[in-house]
């Protein structure tokens, strides 16, 4: 079973804010241009499941537009991490022994008070695990997450390492699907 890694489009928010969780709009021109070039690459039926954020129920909605057969359902679990206070602010504006504390103890800090990255891995690892059993049940081949990059990063950490190991800042994956791009990954 292949599962599609599907970034939401640019969102509407200044260059270097941090904005995990915040509930913005993203561009439009590059969601609905996403929403096409997913629908024509992806063969067949799919399960779609999307983040509850904004910026990705506007890709769901025009992912339906355009594959009617594909009835997109949200999963907070997919939505991107929470920094809490740190939300909104320019990433330059941070002090520097916040963000140092946060990398000391990168998955059990709370970045701003928010949430920590043992948690979002927690509820990726049992999102990927309900994806897997509801493609089975269906007798699918394809699954589709409509997300975000930090999701994305925490998948590939799990299916690398798997969901006991603990991450640190400097093992982090960086690579993430480019905006309004996907990766696919093979999920057995």
């Amino acid at each position: 079973m292949q599962l599609w890694l599907v970034r939401h489009a640019p969102p509407v928010v200044a260059t270097g804010t941090c904005y995990g969780m915040l509930d913005m709009p993203a561009e439009s021109a590059p969601t609905l241009a996403c929403a096409q070039r997913l629908g024509q690459a992806l063969p067949g039926p799919a399960l779609v499941w999307h983040s509850p954020l904004q910026r990705c129920v506007q890709l769901a909605q025009a992912v339906q537009a355009n594959r009617p057969d594909w009835q997109p359902r949200p999963d907070a679990r997919l939505r991107e991490m929470d920094f809490g206070a740190w939300e909104g602010r320019a990433w330059s504006s941070l002090a520097k022994a916040d963000i140092d504390a946060w990398t000391a103890e990168f998955a059990h800090h709370r970045p701003g008070g928010g949430e920590p990255l043992a948690d979002m891995l927690e509820r990726v690892a049992q999102a990927l695990q309900d994806t897997q059993a509801a493609a089975r049940a269906a007798g699918l081949a394809h699954a589709v997450w409509l997300t975000h990059a930090g999701v994305a990063r925490c998948v590939d950490w799990l299916l690398r390492h798997g969901d006991n190991a603990t991450p640190y800042a400097d093992q982090w994956p960086v690579h993430a699907p480019a905006w309004g791009e996907w990766d696919t990954v093979d999920l057995g």
